[in-house]
C-alpha cells in the first residue's frame, strides 16, 4: 500500500505536478490503442473522485490527467454519501464537478467528460457508479431501489463498482445478490466492473458473460494518477476501451449499452472475444515478410516482421505445428516496437497459418483468445540475394 500524503499537501502537489504534467508530458506515457473495423477505439475512465467527496484534487486536475494519458472520456463520479472535506470544500450541489471539469475540457476539446455519481451502500447493493446524469442531487434517497429507478429514469448507464472489494467481501469474490438479479431484470443495472484500481475479478467477469453486462476497468483514483499508478516509472492507470462509431457523447453511450468495451489493466486485456480478437490483430500484425538469408537460398526458415501498434506487451504462445527458430513457443511482443520471428515451414508453402494463443489477454475465467494469422511467402528462388550465414 502506498503512503498516505495529507489532504492539504496533496492538493498543493496536486496543482504542481498536474501543471508540469501538462506542459512537460513523460516520454510515451499516453495510453494507445488502434482503431478495430467499424470503430474508433476511445479510452474511458468512468470511476474517479475529486475534492467534493473524498478525492484529493480538483475536478480540473482529473482532465489535465486525462490529456495527458490519451484519455477521451471520464465521469466525475463523487460520492454521495460520504464527503470528509465538507469543512473545505462546503457541499451545494452534487453537478458541480462535472461542471467545473467540462470548463475546463472545452479548452482543448480532447477530453469528453460525463456527469456522474457514486452512490455508497451495504451489500447488497454495494457501490454502484450512475453516469450520463442530468442532475445527481436526485439520486439523494433513502431506498436504494428507488435510487436506481430514479438513475434509470434519467436514461443513465449504471454498473456495480468493485464486487470484489475485500471491504464488503472479506474472501474477495464478486456474486450475485437477489437485489443485483431483479435490477438486471429491470434493465437498471447494465454493467460491472471487472477491475477496479489494482485488482480483478474472475468472478465478475463471469457474472458479465452470464448476465449480458458491460465489463468495466476504472482507476478509482481518489489521489495523483501520476503518483497513485506509477506514471513516472512507466506505469498507467486502468482503462476501459469502448468501441463508438464516433468520438460524441452520444455514441459512447450506445456503445456502453450495446457492451463493446475491452479492458486494460498493466498489461492484460480483458472483453468478449468478438472484441478482444480483433483488437489484438488491430495492436498486431506482419508487416513484412522474407525468406532468412543462406548460401543458395535452400533455407525453409522464413522472417516474418510483427508491429505492435500498442502501448501494452503482448505475450505470444505458437499453437502451430512449426517451431520457431529464434524463440522458444512462448515470446514477447514489446509495446510499440517490431518484432522478428523466424518460423520453419517445413516446405515451400505460397502461404502458411500460423495461430498464436494470447496469454494476456482473457475472453472468459482461464481462458485466452487464439489468433491465426495468414502469412504469405515471398517468391521461391534459387538463389536469394544477399544470401550469406546469419
Amino acid at each position: 500500500m502506498k503512503t498516505t500524503i495529507p489532504f492539504s499537501d496533496l492538493i498543493v502537489f496536486s496543482l504542481l505536478v498536474s501543471g508540469a504534467v501538462s506542459a512537460h508530458p513523460v516520454e510515451n506515457r499516453q495510453i494507445e490503442f488502434p482503431d478495430i473495423p467499424g470503430y474508433q477505439t476511445l479510452l474511458a475512465d468512468l470511476h474517479q473522485h475529486t475534492v467534493f467527496s473524498d478525492g484529493h484534487v480538483w475536478p480540473t486536475v482529473r482532465v489535465w490527467e486525462a490529456e495527458a494519458d490519451g484519455i477521451s472520456v471520464i465521469a466525475t463520479t463523487d460520492h454521495l454519501e460520504w464527503r470528509p472535506h465538507d469543512k473545505d470544500v462546503p457541499f451545494t450541489n452534487s453537478n458541480r464537478a462535472f461542471e467545473l471539469a467540462s470548463e475546463e475540457a472545452v479548452k482543448s476539446g480532447k477530453v469528453l467528460v460525463l456527469n456522474g455519481g457514486e452512490v455508497s451502500r451495504d451489500l447488497p447493493p454495494g457501490h454502484v457508479n450512475a453516469v450520463f446524469l442530468k442532475d445527481v442531487n436526485a439520486l439523494f434517497i433513502d431506498d436504494p431501489m428507488e435510487v436506481f429507478r430514479v438513475a434509470a429514469e434519467q436514461d443513465a448507464f449504471i454498473f456495480w463498482n468493485h464486487p470484489n472489494w475485500v471491504a464488503q467481501r472479506s474472501d474477495g469474490m464478486a456474486e450475485l445478490s437477489d437485489m443485483h438479479r431483479e435490477l438486471i431484470a429491470r434493465g437498471q443495472l447494465h454493467g460491472i466492473e471487472v477491475v477496479n484500481e489494482y485488482t480483478y475479478s474472475d468472478e465478475a467477469v463471469q457474472i458479465a458473460l452470464e448476465q449480458n453486462l458491460t465489463m468495466l476497468g476504472n482507476s478509482d483514483v481518489h489521489g495523483l494518477v501520476d503518483y497513485d499508478f506509477d506514471v513516472m516509472e512507466g506505469g498507467h492507470r486502468p482503462v476501459t476501451l469502448v468501441f463508438a462509431t464516433e468520438k460524441t457523447k452520444p455514441a459512447v453511450k450506445e456503445a456502453l449499452f450495446e457492451r463493446r468495451t475491452a479492458v486494460c489493466i498493466d498489461d492484460t486485456l480483458i472483453g468478449r472475444k468478438a472484441l478482444i480478437q480483433p483488437l489484438v490483430k488491430a495492436c498486431i500484425s506482419p508487416v513484412k515478410t522474407e525468406i532468412l538469408h543462406s548460401y543458395k537460398g535452400e533455407t525453409l526458415v522464413i522472417d516474418v516482421l510483427f508491429e505492435n501498434r500498442s502501448s501494452i506487451d503482448y505475450i505470444f504462445e505458437n499453437q502451430s505445428p512449426f517451431t520457431l527458430h529464434n524463440q522458444p513457443d512462448i515470446f514477447t511482443l514489446p509495446a510499440q516496437k517490431k518484432t522478428v520471428v523466424q518460423v520453419k515451414i517445413m516446405d515451400k508453402l505460397p502461404e502458411f497459418e500460423i495461430p498464436f494463443r494470447v496469454l494476456n489477454a482473457v475472453v472468459a475465467p482461464k481462458q485466452h483468445p487464439i489468433i491465426t494469422y495468414t502469412i504469405e511467402t515471398p517468391t521461391w528462388t534459387e538463389e536469394v540475394p544477399g544470401s550469406g550465414k546469419n
